[in-house]
């Protein structure tokens, strides 16, 4: 076997490694206290307004979006039941927009997060726009 010596060299390395005291640990964040939590860094006001503003306008496009496309074909919606496709896309849409709100109010985490949707949101707003005056 080709690899078995440095095999064996790996696995002896970590046998040989020694528990950490727990004196050695770094101590744990309070809750509630904002200085000690060095994990996820805060981001700047203007970054999450914006990140805020251009994450909410492309979720309420995706709901109009998929409020339009699921509507029945040919009937009203109170008549939906009768064809059995236009009862599923119905409430597909349906379980799409309960989705698409519940991810509305579940926020980004933290400044990383707000920078993605700031940059996401640049190029996904005016397209989803134009899709959705196309499908209109």
């Amino acid at each position: 076997m080709p690899g078995g010596a440095s095999m064996m060299a790996v696995l002896d390395r970590i046998s040989e490694r020694k528990p950490v005291s727990e004196d050695r640990l770094p101590a744990a964040p309070v809750p509630g206290n904002a200085s000690a939590d060095v994990s996820f860094p805060q981001a700047a006001s203007g970054l999450r307004i914006a990140a805020i503003l251009l994450r909410t306008s492309f979720i309420f496009i995706l709901i109009a979006m998929v409020v339009r496309v699921s509507q029945p074909q040919n009937e009203t919606i109170w008549s939906a039941y009768d064809t059995p496709p236009d009862l599923v896309r119905l409430s597909l849409g349906i379980g799409a927009c309960i989705w698409l709100l519940w991810q509305l109010f579940e926020g980004p985490k933290d400044a990383h997060a707000y920078r993605t949707w700031l940059y996401l949101g640049l190029a996904l707003v005016p397209f989803s726009l134009i899709c959705l005056i196309a499908v209109w």
